[in-house]
Parts: C-alpha cells; structure tokens; sequence
C-alpha cells in the first residue's frame, strides 16, 4: 500500500502532469491492494495510462491475497516450505492437505492467467467490433476490466463503471464468469479440476461453497428483479431482455466485485438492504472475493438447523461440521458485524449523510465490494480514513483470523464444571 501510494503520487501517474494529493493517493492504493474499488476521483480521466497500470498491478496483487503470493514465491525460491508456512496455507485453504500446496500454486498461476487473457480476448473483439473503438483503447479496456472482474477489484476505465454496456449481453457475461471464477475460491477450483465429474468425493468445502454460492445468487437474482422491475431509474426502464441481464449482473456485482450498470443511488431501499446482506458475506475462502465469506455463513446455517432440529451434532452432505469450525464461524462473523457497527457509528459522527448511506458505504469498504451511492469521493479526510481501515481489516482480518483461531487452538489440560445460563 505504501508503494503504491508513492506510485500514485508520481506526477507521471496522473494525466495533468501534477502530483496527486497524498490522501488520494493512498485511498487509491489501499483500495487497489485490498481489491475494493471505492474511489474518490474518477480512474479513467484523473489517472494516466501509467497511474492504471499502477492500480493495476497493485489489485492483481491484492487480488492473488498476501497468503497465497507468499507460497508462491516461497516455492518459486526455495521449491519447498517450511512446516508453518504449509500450516498457515492449509489453514487459508481449508480443503487442503500439506502436499497439494505445489499444485495450489500452480491452479492459482494458470487459472488466474488464461482466464484473464480469455475474457480480455473476448471483451477486446467485442469493443472493437461492437463498440467500434480503436484497437489500442480496446485492448487496454478489455485487459484492465478482465484484470479487474477476476480479481474482484470493481476499477473501471469509465466515470459511469459498465453503465454503457448495460444492454450487451457479450460484455457483461464475460465479466461475471470472470467475478465468479476468481471470487469462488482457489480451494474450489482445486477441487473441481481433480474432481469434476466425482461429485460425491467433492470436500465438504466445495459442497457448502457452491451450494451457497448458487443460493446466493439466485436469491439475489429474484429479489433484485421483485426489487428494481418497476424503477425506472434502475431496471424499469430497459427492455425485458436487459432487465434479466442486469438483474443477474447486479446479484454477481453485489458479492464483493464493484461494477454496476445501473445508478446504485436510485435503487430501492429494499434493494439497499439486499445488498448489505450480499456484500458483508462475499465470496468464497481462499479467493478474490472478500467478505466473511460464504463457508463461513453456511456452516453457521447448518448449526441452526441443527439446533432447530434438536440435533447434538451439525451435519452436512454426510459429514460432521467439527465443533472447532462452528466456533471460529460464530467468531468471524461476530467480529465482523462489530467492524460493521463501529465503522457505521464512527462515520456517522464525521460525516453528515443520511444512516442508510452511511452503511451501504461502511459495508460496501469492510466486503471489498466497492459499490457506493456516491458519498466516498464527499466524505472529509477523517471519513476517508474510516474506509481505508475497513477495506484493510475487512481484506486481511477476516483471513488473519481464522488463521490465529486454528492455529491457537490448544487443548486445555483441565474442564470447569458445566452450567447451562438461559439463552432467549
């Protein structure tokens, strides 16, 4: 974030020639490095084609996750790792064994390098073709939006994100195969390719998160449509066949990637409400997505059937949910909403917008998500600030979390007597 930040800082990083402020510039570069896309000016005109590069480089990096560049690295030099290096990425992965961090790194490389050339390939020829642009901005437009919808990031080139593409059909897929591949997880991907067509040895991993992934997005689809379909400032006012197109970009977006092709801040309020929901679970572990993460949300599912049910054990898909990851979901999630609630209460004190404003902003900076109903670029420095360290805790803290939870566990060598205190 620091270099980043002197990148940007750089006057040939800016289009005027000037050097941009400090507070712009680290804005930029936090929320580039922690795959955001919350901005205070507008990337396309303010940034030069240096200044993207920079915002470009800096979210491919955010958007492989500090845990997984260090394996990668520290096999590029050493072709082995250390037992607590392999430890803390088991435990980022979940799925994992010790042996397949090699082949974790090697999904990680060859996933993330031909899907980005495969969707920029794609966007390219459509831009030229379709839109009519020039071969050079065409190439740079399709390389930096398929960069950035794999990695989660939400930079676009445009003042209005992918508002123009709303009705192209052949713009907005590509990218939500891009935000779902990149946001689903590596551990996922891991799974499928030496599993795909063995479904019931998938890990319980793969099972919770593409089950989850697949309700979150069809739950989505359908309330944004019951949501939006008679606003004429969001979906009401496009063809049926562009409502269904945007209505399922809007679910994609909402989990932690950061385009849109409508205005955020014409949506309903129930939609505003959806989108808190959306945004604060994300995507899946181990990914580019951010958020508390889907795993998280579902084994908490499965611990209230199970209680509803009268059940001593939380199973799914014939396991058993060991009790120490019940526990350390109870605690990112409750620790996540106590982000939530501070940041919420401290930018109400700053800032003078309205509560709900305030929390799409809040929730939209601690899920990596970067939607915003346009208060970000208003807020004064203090507010700004506010944000920087929800996108930070929000990227790094949830994944530092779990990793300190499992690997602080440690078997007490005595039990207190057991009590029950009165729970409703």
């Amino acid at each position: 974030m620091l270099a980043g930040t002197i990148l940007l800082m750089l006057p040939s990083a800016r289009a005027d020639g000037q050097s941009a402020p400090l507070m712009v510039a680290f804005f930029t570069s936090v929320s580039a490095i922690c795959v955001t896309g919350l901005v205070v000016v507008d990337t396309g005109s303010y940034w030069s084609g240096f200044g993207q590069a920079a915002i470009m480089v800096l979210f491919q990096l955010g958007g492989f996750g500090m845990m997984t560049a260090a394996t990668l690295l520290g096999l590029m030099v050493n072709r082995s790792s250390r037992l607590r290096t392999r430890l803390i990425t088991q435990t980022e992965t979940r799925s994992l064994g010790m042996g397949d961090i090699a082949s974790v790194a090697r999904v990680v490389f060859v996933v993330t390098l031909v899907l980005q050339l495969a969707i920029a390939a794609i966007l390219l020829a459509r831009m030229v073709f379709g839109h009519d642009l020039a071969w050079s901005e065409a190439a740079w437009s399709a390389v930096f939006h398929a960069v950035s919808a794999f990695n989660n990031a939400g930079f676009s080139l445009h003042a209005d994100s992918l508002t123009r593409y709303a009705g192209d059909a052949l713009v907005l897929v590509p990218v939500m195969v891009a935000i779902v591949v990149g946001g689903i997880g590596f551990p996922v991907l891991h799974d499928l390719r030496h599993r795909l067509h063995d479904p019931r040895h998938w890990s319980l991993h793969t099972k919770l998160t593409l089950v989850g992934t697949a309700a979150l997005l069809a739950g989505g689809f359908v309330a944004i449509l019951l949501f939006e379909w008679n606003n004429g400032a969001t979906l009401g006012g496009l063809p049926f066949g562009d409502r269904l197109l945007n209505g399922m970009f809007i679910s994609v977006a909402a989990r932690t990637a950061g385009f849109n092709t409508v205005d955020f801040a014409a949506l309903a309020p129930e939609s505003w409400a959806l989108h808190y929901l959306l945004m604060f679970i994300g995507g899946g572990s181990a990914g580019t997505a951010g958020g508390v993460k889907v795993g998280t949300v579902m084994i908490l599912v499965m611990l209230v059937i199970a209680e509803a049910r009268g059940h001593t054990d939380t199973e799914a898909f014939g396991r058993r949910v060991a009790v120490s990851a019940q526990r350390q979901a109870v605690t990112v999630l409750v620790l996540g909403s106590v982000i939530v609630a501070f940041g919420t209460v401290a930018l109400l004190g700053i800032s003078h917008f309205p509560l709900d404003r305030v929390i799409f902003e809040v929730v939209a900076a601690f899920g990596s998500t970067g939607l915003s109903t346009g208060i970000t670029a208003e807020l004064p420095v203090a507010g700004q600030l506010v944000l920087t360290a929800l996108m930070f805790i929000g990227r790094v803290g949830t994944i530092t979390l779990a990793t300190s939870l499992v690997l602080g566990e440690r078997r007490m060598p005595y039990r207190y007597p057991e009590d029950h205190p009165i729970v409703g």
